[in-house]
Order: structure tokens, then sequence, then C-alpha cells
């Protein structure tokens, strides 16, 4: 198989076949994120896609159970693309039982009704959007491309088209000046998308980016750990989606969780006050990466 630079997927894609349909990002401006700075986005030649999809097939088509397509928001591809992609996954691995991309609200809010249940139909039926906060000025300062309420749409077409969500709040989004908002608003956010998945990673601020050149600056300040671990707190003591898996076991985490919410919520809140009082070891900074 062919990649083309750096290759992000989530955790939870660890074992999946890895299809790089498009390269980077078509958005790009999110100012805490180099994933794919450089490089320039594009669509894919068709028939390399449908190459790679048989030379997987080939190489292992009885292990491959899982296909994530990549980059970073691989749903803007054109609906003719995506059935003849989906069409040769379907054909080249018999065992196959999920399709899942990376999506902007931006991407799912330019398909129509029609088109997201024709991809549902296809077999797309994960999608992974990182809203990172649900309060519409750090959406803005972090040019998210999305406000509250279009992630909210968002969810609700791909709800109605039967895919499930995976949603990504980040903290620290917000900095120091909007802690406290940034996680009040993110539990509001997960509450109104209530995706089935629901994971939190940590900022990290990474040189060379927009936001690395605000902390500079000093326009820019990320919480303490003892701030993120409440903003964590908020998070999962105000957010009631009605049945969402949750974790925290990204690397970038200082304290690895997992369970549903609402229905662990305060057995959740008591191991995270647990660490807040210092009962608890968090993960050291060696271990903790991007």
């Amino acid at each position: 198989m062919r990649y083309e630079g750096r290759i992000y997927r989530p955790p939870s894609e660890a074992g999946s076949y890895i299809l790089q349909a498009t390269i980077g990002c078509s958005w790009n401006h999110c100012t805490y994120c180099d994933m794919y700075r450089d490089k320039q986005f594009r669509v894919r030649d068709l028939g390399e896609t449908l190459q790679d999809i048989r030379a997987a097939a080939m190489a292992g088509a009885g292990q491959v159970d899982k296909v994530f397509v990549a980059d970073g928001d691989a749903l803007v591809m054109d609906m003719e693309r995506w059935q003849s992609i989906l069409s040769a996954c379907r054909e080249a691995f018999p065992r196959l039982r999920r399709v899942s991309c990376y999506a902007t609200a931006m991407n799912v809010n330019q398909k129509s009704d029609d088109e997201l249940r024709m991809l549902r139909e296809w077999g797309l039926s994960l999608l992974y959007i990182g809203p990172e906060s649900g309060d519409d000025v750090t959406l803005k300062r972090i040019a998210k491309g999305g406000s509250f309420d279009q992630h909210v749409e968002a969810a609700s077409r791909a709800h109605a088209a039967q895919m499930r969500l995976s949603a990504i709040f980040l903290l620290g989004a917000g900095g120091v000046e909007r802690s406290a908002e940034h996680a009040q608003a993110s539990a509001r956010l997960a509450s109104a998308m209530s995706p089935r998945f629901l994971s939190v990673l940590t900022l990290t601020v990474v040189p060379g980016t927009p936001l690395s050149r605000q902390e500079d600056a000093g326009r820019f300040q990320l919480p303490d750990t003892r701030g993120l671990l409440q903003e964590l707190r908020t998070f999962v003591d105000e957010a009631k989606p009605e049945d969402s898996v949750f974790r925290t076991n990204h690397a970038s985490n200082y304290l690895p969780l997992e369970g549903r919410l609402p229905r662990d919520r305060a057995r959740i809140v008591q191991v995270l006050d647990a660490a807040l009082a210092g009962q608890i070891p968090l993960r050291p900074e060696w271990m903790r990466g991007l």
C-alpha cells in the first residue's frame, strides 16, 4: 500500500486497514493542528485508490474487517468517488463490518440528507468529528470552521442517516482565559450531539503552529495540569448524552478513564476528585504524546 506523508488515525482504528483516499485536510486552518500542514490538500487519483484496495485484498482480505478512510476529512469527497470506494471495499473484504473516516461539521452539512443516507447504505457507518469545544468564542479563536449550532446540526443529520458518531473534545482549547466556559459549553455540545462514542484529548501546543505563535506572544496560556483535570471533571459532571461510550485513553491525557455516560458519571467523577486530591498518580510527561 502507498502512503504519502504522516498518517493519522483514531486509537480505535489501530486494527483497521488505513486507506489514504485523500491527501491532507480540506480545511487545514485549525490553529492548534500541525497534522497536515506539510500537505497540499487533494483527492487522490481514484484509480490509485482502487489499486490500493485490491493490493490490500491480495495481502490479507481475510483479516480486514474494518477500513479507515484517510486523511483529515475524507467525507469531503464527492458521492461518485465514495460509491466507487465503498463498493470496492465490500467486494475486496468479505469480513468487512465497518468503514469510517474523519469529518467536520462542514463536511456533513455540505451533504444532503439523501446523500448521507446513501453513504450509510453503501457502507460508511462511523464518522469521527472533533468539535474540540462547544464554546463559540473558543471555536472562533481556534479557527475550527464550525459553530455550536452547526455541530449540533451535523450530528442530528448524521443520526437521521443512521450513522454512528465519535465526538472528540480537547482539554485546554480555551486557554486559561476561557477554561470554565470551554468546559461547560463542551459538556452542553456533547449532550446535544449525543454521540455513540465520546472522547477527550489534551491540547499540546505544537511548535510552528499559529497557536504556538499566540503562546509566544502572550495571547494564549494553556491551563496547568490541575486546571486541565478540573475541565475534565466539569465536562464529565455536566455532559448528558443519551448513552455514550466515554474514553480518555489517548496518549495526550494525564488520566486514562473509561465508562459510559451518563451511567458511570458518579464513578468517573469520584476518580477525578481523587486525582485532583493527589491520591491517584497521573501519567508522567515523558509518557504523554500526540
